[in-house]
């Protein structure tokens, strides 16, 4: 045993054999190493203690990319590190696993000699605390070609890195092929004299320590490449033989009345109709062909935040949970994942999509199907089991818990089905923590905008089919600008539920039994994807343009109001930023203009006093959709607006009371992040804000807010931003006052629904009011929900919504912002109950026929 001072990391006493680097010359041509971190260097702390390399597999092959790697990262060549070790090796490198011998006895699988010998060197050391009686070991984790290049051949695929160990001729074809996309992965260095400290014995100590990397091994090439899946039908016959299932298949048995034998066939054919089919072949196939596909469409695809996803990665169950604007969501964001080092997750895909051919692809790409409907108890016990099975296994997920695709542009309200499955399968397999990942997807234009316009008309949607495919490729030919993905604030179920129940570990007690807290876990982690998604929205020109445009009369301005609109909505995210993860175009408001212009949005009408720009009636309908995609960050702006479009002057106060009143309801309709004093602290900021913009004016105390003339610049600015959310205000005031003029205890919730669905249909009509989703019942029906969950209305004995008296004073400080004419109309429209009312609703292709939408 060598105990002198190891020598300095820069004197390499030992280099490497001639023909290694003979060998290394050859294959340094065929090699582009992309390493992780990119300062590997820092990882190593620059004392005495001598430094030992552990990589997964042994091979010739890993030896040299270590060697290559370690010289453009400024660490100790392998070589040059073994002079400095306590016994005598070629080369400071462990392998945990070794390909079999051509002759000769097969190396034990789980025992390194060298690790042995260390650990034995550590143990007898008589002085623990000094550095160089101790040895550090640096996991690598080598892949060559884990996501082929664009450039290269479909051949290339072939021999992409997997989980099977593969010969020396494989190998080579591999480096050969796929050698400029390597990917060398170190990790931080591990103390072996730390990890042996607390065992009996040596040995003991180095099967700990063997555990310990082959865990981390596993755990960095699932996250890389995904995870060891086994074939199909081995997974399928596990979902079948599980005792849930096989309880679902006595019970359906004794309820039909056919027998097990024909009970158990319906529960495999459930299976099959459900289970992806992933192969690593289609999907890194997939991967060549899309990014063209992206390059032909797209200006660009933008990511942000993902150094954060992929910190977080490694160790942690990840289910991917995107907003849902456009069918290219299924396909871009698994590529993205896996185009940046992630495995592509197993995607929740209608079973609409399982089209002829097609739903074959997209079951080897990793999309499993799902019914709209779980009505069959059976089915919904498959369905729940397959999701277990996926979860034991440490598959990746992604799912949309809007559950189908915004027509208006706005964050649908949630879905829990999903959810609720993935929480009751972390409660029965809960080995690895859950995270969350919420992801905003912006785009400048949308394939499916004909087809939205189609649907916001009143048409009903058209089916998936190979013709409706063939037909959108037409669209192809256009220009859809860029799209952005970010990632959001991330969500730790177990953290979560530490929240929501802090003793859930202690009431679990059969995985099988429904908590009671469960739905309460899954309302709070549905509303907070959400809100997540929209705090990493994407601010585009495109937003920008139909946010100020869309909120004139006719969706024109002139050219010099349209640049200082813009300029205050950029000035109103960057100085009150909504969060940390929004983006924003860098674009000046000029560029926004000519952007807009270039991508066919906008339209310049040249005049002498100068050109104004406008949008047309369709293109006006497809601007509300990315208008609504970005609403909630102008929400408290415009709340503040809304309070001058009737008034020249308002208390501060008064403006903080109406904001708290009316805050929960636009809350549960934009997933806004806030409480009800952040919302009085935002409007506070706010006020400031319009106050140094000049567009404001307060006296000398700043208890009174005041406005300029109505035909001046600032009350136009004001006015402008005001309509974004004066639609929502509106319906608001629909609701209370037909609870009002038909009194307590007359209309049920589903009666009110319908009755605020057809005043709201009637007054679109009449007024031209602007918002395609005006006379949504999905909004109608979550204000009502909102009512009822804050005791404003509540259901008597009989069903019918009640209320207190005062809710009338409610609905008479809405003249604060409504105008009178509004406010008139739709007291003039909203009709008493009437049988006819609460059981008919007018066609919507009938109200959508005879008015111009905006």
């Amino acid at each position: 045993m060598n105990d002198s001072l190891p020598a300095p990391r820069t004197a390499a006493a030992a280099q490497a054999p001639v023909w290694l680097d003979a060998l290394g010359a050859l294959l340094r041509p065929w090699l582009r190493i992309h390493r992780t971190p990119e300062d590997a260097r820092a990882l190593l702390p620059d004392d005495a203690r001598p430094t030992v390399y552990v990589i997964e597999r042994y091979g010739l092959s890993d030896t040299l990319i270590l060697e290559q790697a370690c010289r453009e990262a400024g660490l100790p060549s392998p070589y040059a590190a073994a002079d400095r070790l306590p016994i005598k090796r070629r080369r400071a490198v462990v392998a945990l696993s070794r390909r079999p011998r051509l002759f000769g006895r097969r190396p034990h699988p789980t025992r390194s000699e060298t690790l042995s010998l260390l650990a034995d060197v550590v143990r007898a050391a008589p002085d623990q605390d000094a550095p160089e009686k101790d040895v550090r070991l640096v996991p690598v984790s080598i892949f060559v070609g884990r996501a082929p290049a664009r450039e290269s051949g479909w051949f290339s695929v072939l021999f992409s890195e997997n989980w099977v160990v593969v010969g020396r001729f494989r190998r080579l074809l591999a480096l050969a092929l796929n050698g400029r996309d390597t990917h060398v992965q170190f990790a931080a260095p591990v103390s072996l004299r730390e990890v042996i400290a607390d065992q009996a014995d040596a040995e003991r100590g180095v099967r700990k320590l063997q555990r310990i990397l082959r865990a981390h091994f596993r755990r960095i090439r699932a996250t890389v490449i995904g995870p060891d899946l086994s074939h199909r039908r081995t997974l399928i016959d596990g979902v079948i033989n599980a005792a849930p299932v096989q309880n679902a298949i006595s019970a359906s048995a004794s309820k039909e009345g056919n027998g097990r034998d024909a009970a158990v066939s319906k529960a495999r054919a459930f299976a099959w109709e459900i289970a992806a089919d992933q192969s690593p072949l289609v999907v890194r196939s997939a991967s060549f062909l899309l990014t063209g596909l992206w390059d032909k469409i797209y200006n660009g695809v933008r990511m942000h935040h993902f150094d954060k996803l992929r910190a977080i990665a490694p160790g942690h169950e990840i289910i991917y949970v995107p907003c849902h604007r456009s069918t290219i969501d299924d396909l871009l964001l698994p590529y993205l994942l896996y185009r940046n080092g992630l495995t592509a997750p197993h995607i929740a895909a209608g079973v609409n999509l399982n089209l002829p051919v097609m739903g074959s692809l997209l079951r080897r790409g990793g999309a499993f199907f799902l019914r709209r409907s779980f009505n069959d108890p059976l089915y919904s016990t498959v369905f729940r089991e397959y999701m277990s099975q996926l979860f034991a296994r440490g598959v990746s997920l992604e799912y949309f818990i809007e559950g189908g695709r915004s027509r208006t542009g706005r964050t649908l309200s949630p879905r829990g089905g999903l959810l609720s499955m993935t929480l009751r399968s972390f409660l029965r397999e809960s080995h690895r923590p859950v995270v969350f990942q919420p992801v905003y997807i912006g785009y400048e234009k949308i394939i499916e905008g004909d087809s939205y316009i189609g649907e916001l008309s009143g048409k009903p949607k058209e089916k998936e089919s190979w013709l409706g495919l063939f037909r959108s490729l037409r669209a192809l030919r256009q220009n859809f600008g860029s799209v952005a993905v970010n990632f959001g604030e991330p969500l730790f179920l177990a953290s979560l539920l530490d929240e929501v129940e802090p003793g859930w570990r202690e009431t679990i007690h059969d995985p099988e039994v429904k908590p009671s807290w469960l739905k309460g876990a899954v309302d709070t982690l549905a509303e907070r994807i959400l809100v997540n998604i929209n705090r990493a929205a994407d601010v585009n020109p495109i937003n920008l343009l139909a946010v100020a445009l869309l909120a004139t009369p006719k969706h024109a301005m002139a050219e010099a109001d349209l640049i200082a609109q813009l300029e205050l909505c950029k000035a109103l995210l960057t100085e009150l930023p909504y969060s940390d993860r929004i983006t924003l175009t860098p674009l000046a408001p000029a560029e926004i203009i000519a952007y807009g212009e270039k991508m066919q949005w906008i339209n310049r009408v040249a005049h002498p006093l100068g050109d104004v720009l406008s949008v047309d009636d369709k293109q006006g309908v497809l601007l509300s959709y990315f208008r609504n995609n970005v609403v909630h960050l102008f929400a408290t702006a415009a709340w503040v607006a809304c309070c001058f479009l009737n008034n020249r002057r308002l208390a501060r106060a008064s403006i903080l009371r109406l904001g708290r009143l009316v805050y929960p309801f636009v809350q549960a309709e934009l997933f806004l992040p806030w409480s009800e004093d952040e919302f009085a602290e935002h409007i506070q900021r706010t006020l400031d804000f319009f106050i140094t913009q000049g567009l404001l004016e307060a006296d000398a105390d700043g208890r009174i807010i005041e406005r300029g003339p109505g035909q001046s610049d600032p009350a136009f600015r004001l006015r402008a931003l005001a309509r974004t959310l004066l639609p929502a205000i509106e319906r608001y005031y629909i609701g209370l006052a037909l609870l009002v003029k038909n009194g307590p205890g007359t209309l049920s919730s589903g009666e009110l629904e319908n009755l605020c669905y057809l005043t709201a249909q009637r007054l679109s009509l009449l007024h031209e009011l602007n918002a395609p989703e005006f006379f949504d019942k999905s909004l109608f029906r979550g204000f009502i929900h909102k009512l009822r969950e804050r005791r404003v209305v509540w259901a008597d004995a009989n069903g019918k919504l009640d209320f207190d008296p005062e809710l009338q004073t409610v609905a008479y400080d809405a003249r604060v912002i409504l105008s009178r004419e509004i406010r008139h109309g739709i007291l003039k429209l909203t009709p008493e109950k009437q049988a006819e009312l609460g059981q008919v609703a007018m066609e919507p292709s009938t109200v959508e026929s005879g008015r111009r939408v905006r």
